[in-house]
């Protein structure tokens, strides 16, 4: 049932006092709300059409018209909500889906919206009350677990993020992302066993999934199993040979056990495979200094520095090795943008030793 317009209510109060009060017949009450009716759904239609041409405004200037006829509309404030998001209006997209449920309560949909919202504002907690609801009340729809497992890995709450991420296995034990995620999350929270067990039949039915080769091999190298992450690696390259990623694993890997020569050979195939592999770069590097091949160590942390320019680690390498070479102004230089990205992202300790290291450098000239 729909209201009747504002403007309609005051005209007939305005009229009362001029003339007699007209009587509404049944017919002409309903010609009223078959009038409204077919206002309100041309308006709807051309808010839906307003946002496939991407004309958001309007498509928001529409719905709100409607809203102004029909204000106890749900689908309405549903479609104000999704317009807001569109136009990354989160707060305003909050508020549209809170009313939408306090007239529908019972819709997992516009629970599963508000979760969005709120999640994506970074009200993670909210957003998790908002999924589990939309779970309460829809609790085979995996999108809706889905959901509340994101907000939960992004509020650091590990352990019910790992139930939330089971429950979604349980529903589609073939959702690639969700193992992804749950081993990444073990292997964070140094459960690298837990890791272990969840990849090892997961890589059998699914060779494919390179990443998931590689969290296996990061989990048993941590681990200790340093030969069998090699091996997981190795089975990785043979069936993946043009992924750069196993050959900067594998690097990283050997780079551990101090074999840098062998480590170097990896690094260099991956920056052959992606010019852009700022990881490899930084390993190069990394190792040309500790064999102080100094030239060869600029020359790498140089390449790290033009792709990844806001990276203080970079710069700071890069200082050291022109220091070497004893290309003191040019290591100043480096020294010095290290510090203030250092500073910019919060390591003062970082920071500091870098203003020793300048200050060491100035007094040598």
């Amino acid at each position: 049932m729909f209201l009747k317009p504002l403007s309609l209510v005051s005209l007939i109060v305005v009229a009362s006092m001029v003339s007699p009060m007209p009587v509404l017949t049944q017919t002409n009450r309903f010609a009223i709300a078959q009038e409204n009716q077919l206002e309100l759904n041309n308006l709807l239609l051309k808010g839906r059409q307003y946002v496939e041409t991407e004309d958001y405004d309007q498509a928001l200037a529409t719905y709100e018209q409607a809203a102004a006829l029909d204000g106890a509309n749900s689908q309405i404030f549903s479609g104000i909500g999704y317009v807001q998001i569109l136009k990354q209006d989160y707060d305003a997209a909050i508020e549209a889906y809170k009313r939408a449920i306090a007239l529908t309560p019972d819709n997992p949909k516009l629970y599963y919206a508000l979760g969005y919202s709120l999640g994506t504002n970074g009200d993670n907690s909210a957003a998790a009350k908002a999924y589990q609801k939309a779970i309460d009340l829809e609790p085979l729809n995996i999108q809706n677990h889905i959901g509340l497992a994101v907000v939960l890995v992004r509020a650091k709450e590990y352990d019910r993020a790992i139930r939330a991420y089971k429950v979604v296995l349980a529903l589609d034990p073939d959702n690639e992302q969700a193992y992804r995620i749950l081993s990444r999350i073990f292997i964070e929270q140094k459960r690298y066993q837990e890791a272990i067990n969840l990849l090892r039949p997961v890589i059998q039915k699914y060779p494919q999934l390179i990443d998931l080769d590689l969290e296996l091999a990061d989990a048993l190298i941590v681990k200790g199993e340093i030969e069998e992450g090699l091996q997981t690696l190795a089975t990785a390259k043979k069936n993946n040979p043009q992924n750069y990623l196993v050959y900067i694993h594998t690097g990283n890997a050997l780079y551990q056990q101090g074999k840098l020569n062998a480590a170097l050979k990896e690094y260099q195939q991956a920056t052959k495979l992606n010019s852009d592999a700022s990881e490899a770069f930084a390993g190069i590097g990394e190792i040309y200094l500790a064999q102080k091949s100094y030239l060869k160590a600029v020359i790498a942390f140089r390449n790290l520095t033009e792709i990844e320019p806001d990276n203080p680690q970079g710069h700071h390498n890069l200082g050291l090795a022109l220091k070497a070479r004893r290309r003191n102004t040019e290591a100043i230089a480096a020294l010095k943008k290290a510090q203030r990205l250092y500073k910019k992202a919060g390591n003062d300790k970082q920071a500091k030793n870098v203003a020793i290291l300048i200050d060491k450098i100035d007094n040598e000239e």
